[in-house]
Order: structure tokens, then sequence, then C-alpha cells
């Protein structure tokens, strides 16, 4: 067998080969619809335990520490809509995530730090709501079995 009597036809390797086109799109959209889930129950959960922590902190401690939670838990949130937004892009359009997103952090803690009516610990604990968020999530799923 020499290699002019080998046929040099390609044979389909996987399945988007077989096809016209790019129209084998399922995984994808599959992994995104997935991560579109994930996100909205992230978001949900942590909104929940934003109105929850903010009127027991309103309840146990003053007004003025609430709204400074609610700030900080509020600041958490859009930290992780701009998270979402970067994984979601990542692949497509970057090969890295930003680091941009502290700089929001950095820029709450700096504005409480020089307005006196802002506290700077209860700020910093609504920010890390969003964390609170993901440690139940995390657990919730060690215990679901499927």
């Amino acid at each position: 067998m020499s290699l002019s009597e080998d046929s040099i036809d390609p044979t389909p390797t996987t399945q988007q080969d077989t096809q016209t086109g790019f129209d084998d799109t399922e995984p994808v959209d599959s992994s995104m619809q997935e991560f579109y889930q994930l996100y909205q129950e992230l978001l949900v959960i942590t909104l929940a335990l934003t109105g929850v922590v903010f009127i027991s902190v309103w309840i146990a401690y003053s007004g003025n520490i609430a709204l400074n939670y609610l700030l900080g838990a509020c600041a958490g949130v859009l930290y992780l809509r701009m998270l979402a937004k970067d994984v979601e892009r990542l692949g497509r359009e970057k090969q890295s995530l930003s680091k941009t997103r502290l700089a929001l952090l950095v820029a709450l803690i700096l504005l409480a730090s020089r307005w006196n009516q802002l506290q700077i610990l209860p700020i910093f604990l609504g920010f890390l709501t969003y964390k609170a968020t993901l440690i139940f999530y995390v657990i919730r799923m060690a215990f679901v079995s499927d």
C-alpha cells in the first residue's frame, strides 16, 4: 500500500465537521443558559439576604447603620453584575478577567472615609453580602443529591 493509493477524501472527525456551517452551537448555548440561571439564582439569593439583614440591622441598631449596610450591599450586587458580565465575555472577546471591578469597593471605602455620615464597617460588610450568598449556595449544593 503506497501513499498514492490512499484516498484523499477528508473524513469527518466530529459532528461539527459533518455539517455545513456552524449550526452546532448547542453546547455553548446550554452552558451559557446554565450560567444565566446560576447568575439569576445568585442575584435572587443576594437580594433576599440583603433584605433580611437590612431589616435586622435596622431593628437591632439604627437606620443610619442599616442604610450604610444597604449602600454596601448595593455595591456588592453591582460588583456581582460586573463580574457576571466579565465572565460572560470571557472566551469570546477577552482572554482574562479585568480587575477594574475592585475599584468600586475602593471608591466606596474612600467615600465613606471622607464623608462623616458614612461608616466603613457596615458598608464593607454589606459589600460582602454576595460572598455570603456564594457560601450559602456552595453549602446547599454540597447537601443536595442529584
